[in-house]
């Protein structure tokens, strides 16, 4: 049985909304999950014609209508495929859902919203749904049936998962786990073999969202290097994260950092390169090797791992 069937024995392809940094900064992630997803047998689609989500600290602090018609496009996008919206980044996964919960929820804006879109042809229904790339795995595939299908166990990797701010804050209306202590995330890293271990400061924003890597970049790079310092001192193999802004933050960062003479080297994945590693591609092929951080301790422990099944 395919693991996208429905019900009724027919599938259901998924939508991928991209969003503006990983096709510009981190095109492994895109084909990192292009790549997995056929694995797992489960339709892609390519969002034509998408937008920027947009950032909500952004758009939504000056305009709410503004950014309501903006994320609405995109969902209608997805609405006039046929399919739900497939998000690989915790930003674009809080704007697009948050926006799609409210227009659903209240009449009056999605009137708003709908006079907007109608100038351009277009009208939000509502029949879509936006999900997150790790709670549709969990949700939809689960844990379970990823280790079914897992090549290459992972074994003595250690991770260190970083959930990201926007993927469970604000929670209302994305059904996942407990917003101070989830583990969802860390049942799936540990689903290829791999071993989430929890560490102090777990939770700690990356230190780029809302605005602030823009605006504060110090303090942005102040909270990655706290963290970063804590994962080092713990003999952390890497950093899985499952959004690309993170993913940014905490690979260039560390670049920044050691101009100032501190070396870290933890390399930085999304979760979709970790999970294509899992199932046999090489890093070459999952784009890990695009990154600014390199550790050849992590490359020939993936690369012993790899020659185990040969």
């Amino acid at each position: 049985m395919s693991l996208n069937a429905t019900e009724n024995g027919s599938k259901k392809d998924l939508s991928l909304f991209l969003g503006c940094v990983a096709p510009n900064r981190y095109p492994g992630i895109e084909l990192a999950t292009l790549k997995v997803m056929e694995k797992l047998d489960i339709g892609i689609r390519d969002l034509e014609g998408a937008s920027c989500c947009p950032a909500p600290g952004v758009f939504k602090s000056f305009d709410k209508t503004t950014w309501l018609s903006l994320a609405s496009r995109n969902i209608v996008l997805s609405e006039d495929s046929g399919t739900d919206l497939l998000t690989i980044c915790n930003g674009c996964y809080g704007s697009l859902i948050e926006a799609d919960h409210e227009l659903k929820e209240d009449p009056e804006k999605k009137k708003k919203v709908n006079e907007k879109l109608a100038e351009i042809g277009m009208e939000y229904k509502g029949t879509s749904n936006v999900r997150h790339i790790i709670e549709y795995l969990y949700k939809e595939i689960t844990p379970e049936k990823i280790k079914e299908n897992v090549t290459v166990p992972l074994e003595g990797i250690k991770v260190a998962v970083h959930y990201g701010c926007h993927m469970i804050r604000p929670s209302k209306g994305k059904d996942l786990d407990s917003v101070e202590n989830p583990r969802f995330f860390d049942e799936l890293v540990d689903a290829t073999g791999a071993k989430s271990v929890d560490y102090e400061e777990k939770m700690l924003c990356c230190g780029a969202g809302g605005g602030v890597r823009s605006v504060f970049p110090e303090t942005a790079l102040k909270m990655s290097e706290k963290k970063l310092d804590i994962l080092k001192a713990g003999g952390f193999d890497c950093i899985v994260d499952a959004c690309p802004f993170c993913h940014l933050q905490y690979d260039v960062g560390q670049k920044t950092l050691a101009k100032e003479g501190k070396e870290y080297n933890i390399p930085v994945l999304h979760y979709m390169q970790l999970l294509g590693l899992a199932f046999g591609y090489t890093p070459e092929e999952l784009g890990i090797t695009l990154n600014v951080t390199k550790n050849c301790d992590f490359d020939n422990k993936i690369l012993n791992l790899s020659k185990k099944t040969n």
